[in-house]
């Protein structure tokens, strides 16, 4: 049976990690680690003149231990395309080490077909964009982890939260399950969750203020939610291993948040 490109390709790519840990599984396994984050405005850091916004992954170092740090590149206004083509990927996979994780999380942007810049579809370019990321990782011994984008908060006239993303997480579980990807699946677990908190408590999640209704990011109660989904699924999933996580079940107060001054 003759292989496909694409299969001869990914099976040289899956190799390098073996061969990376042959050579240091247990350095690697002991050494501290690092968890990048590549996506958009709803994971990333916010700085002073935005709060209370907060990307979901300001929560995420909360319920990690110290050995597993997080390196947020999360941007806001980037899909899986111009996070690549502003060279954000390469910066990652400049510093990325064998052991460590990266998380991809991208859609809402990917979504606004008017811009160019921005715009892939869902079972074409966006697929084909994801893969940049899910290889990069691969070829230097990390593992990626594709995470299916947070929901919106938006409900239908009888109070059922309704999905906002198309099939943008569709295509993202079909390419996890095509190459073999771990998939954290936040966009179902989100959902669920707005579903049970409801029209009105969902409010308080989200980054609603006296001047502003906003849908789409969260406040310091929604990241840390979010982040803790996150986590929860990692632990499920095996991406992440007992003694990488703490305080799951913990309450997490709300002024552990902090937005730095932005630099110039």
């Amino acid at each position: 049976m003759s292989l496909t490109r694409r299969q001869v390709t990914g099976a040289a790519l899956a190799a390098v990690p073996l061969a990376l840990a042959a050579g240091g599984t247990a350095e690697a396994a002991d050494r501290p680690r690092t968890l990048y984050l590549a996506g958009d405005s709803t994971a990333a850091q916010k700085y002073a003149d935005a709060a209370p916004e907060t990307g979901w992954g300001m929560a995420l170092p909360f319920f990690l231990h110290r050995r597993l740090s997080v390196a947020n590149h999360a941007v806001n206004g980037r899909s899986s395309k111009s996070f690549v083509d502003e060279g954000r990927l390469d910066a990652i996979l400049a510093v990325i080490r064998p052991g460590d994780f990266l998380y991809i999380q991208f859609a809402h942007n990917d979504e606004k077909s008017a811009d160019p810049t921005r715009y892939t579809e869902p079972w074409t370019t966006y697929q084909d964009h994801l893969r940049l990321y899910v290889d990069g990782a691969r070829a230097r011994g990390a593992r990626p982890v594709l995470v299916t984008p947070v929901e919106r908060r938006r409900f239908d006239a009888d109070g059922n939260a309704v999905p906002t993303h198309g099939e943008y997480p569709a295509a993202m579980r079909a390419l996890a399950a095509e190459e073999g990807v771990a998939l954290l699946d936040v966009q179902a677990l989100s959902l669920a969750l707005w579903q049970e908190l409801g029209v009105e408590e969902t409010k308080t999640y989200f980054n609603w203020t006296g001047t502003e209704q906003d849908n789409t990011h969260f406040n310091p109660p929604g990241a840390i939610a979010v982040a803790r989904l996150v986590v929860r699924e990692s632990l499920r999933t095996r991406v992440l291993r007992p003694r990488d996580v703490c305080r799951l079940d913990d309450e997490i107060p709300t002024s552990w948040i902090t937005w730095p001054e932005a630099t110039a």
